[in-house]
């Protein structure tokens, strides 16, 4: 009798840990697919195509091909696409680094404050106030370096679903606003000079009308590039020819009051 009870109370007790276990299991997972939700961000298609079209026109670039990617809020990978005909039309180590400036650009960015990668440049350089944030958050290599090839940068590369990590202070990664002002993530491309980089993600933006940039570091009160000053990075080559792309890239857009 004295065992067939102490089982019915262990019975009873685990029972009781699994109801109050059961909410809490329920609202982890809401958590986690709330952390993987890509709402509101471009599809696949969508960003290749609006990629695609900032490639091609005057950034003052080699007319190299791209790599782009987007995370959501949580720094996880919505998308990964390229310019080219195949993974290989465009630098392959470009891709990994596409992802890093959009992490960089969402973590470090606020829903009143955008931080492009670009403005990051001068303070991490040595005797900058954030000199070494470059080795403050390593890739990790499973999340990057995964295969096939022959899926990089298509709508299931092995990225999409991951956090790639890795911080990175040259231009081409911008934050995502919506037209509530809502920070859902950001962008980052790679495959050109940096300064080309960084129009192409501006225009790519714009195209998507993700750009309702609330406020940022750069030129106009904005997380525009600049060439000077102490949220500046080095100009890719002549001044006023990347002076005049700067002046010729679309304005980022208001939220309506």
């Amino acid at each position: 009798m004295k065992h067939t009870l102490t089982f019915a109370a262990l019975t009873f007790a685990a029972a009781a840990v699994t109801a109050q276990a059961a909410p809490a299991d329920k609202s982890t997972a809401a958590l986690l697919a709330a952390d993987q939700s890509c709402a509101g961000l471009p599809t696949h298609a969508e960003f290749k195509a609006a990629l695609q079209a900032a490639q091609k026109e005057k950034n003052a670039a080699f007319g190299l091909n791209m790599w782009g990617a987007v995370v959501n809020r949580a720094g996880i990978v919505c998308a990964v696409a390229f310019t080219g005909d195949n993974w290989g039309d465009q630098w392959p180590g470009s891709r990994i680094i596409a992802a890093q400036k959009a992490g960089t650009s969402n973590n470090f960015s606020l829903p009143k404050l955008a931080m492009a990668t670009a403005n990051l440049y001068s303070i991490a350089q040595p005797g900058g106030f954030a000199f070494g944030i470059q080795e403050a958050n390593p890739i990790v290599p499973e999340h990057v370096y995964a295969g096939p090839t022959a899926y990089w940068g298509q709508a299931n590369d092995p990225m999409v679903g991951e956090r790639v990590g890795g911080f990175n202070v040259f231009g081409g990664g911008l934050p995502l606003y919506n037209a509530k002002g809502e920070l859902l993530g950001a962008l980052g491309t790679s495959g050109d000079s940096s300064c080309a980089d960084h129009y192409i993600s501006w225009r790519t933006r714009n195209t998507l009308k993700l750009d309702y940039v609330p406020a940022g570091l750069g030129p106009n009160g904005v997380d525009q590039i600049a060439f000077s000053g102490p949220w500046s990075q080095p100009v890719c080559g002549e001044l006023k020819a990347h002076e005049a792309v700067v002046n010729s890239l679309p304005p980022t857009r208001k939220v309506a009051p």
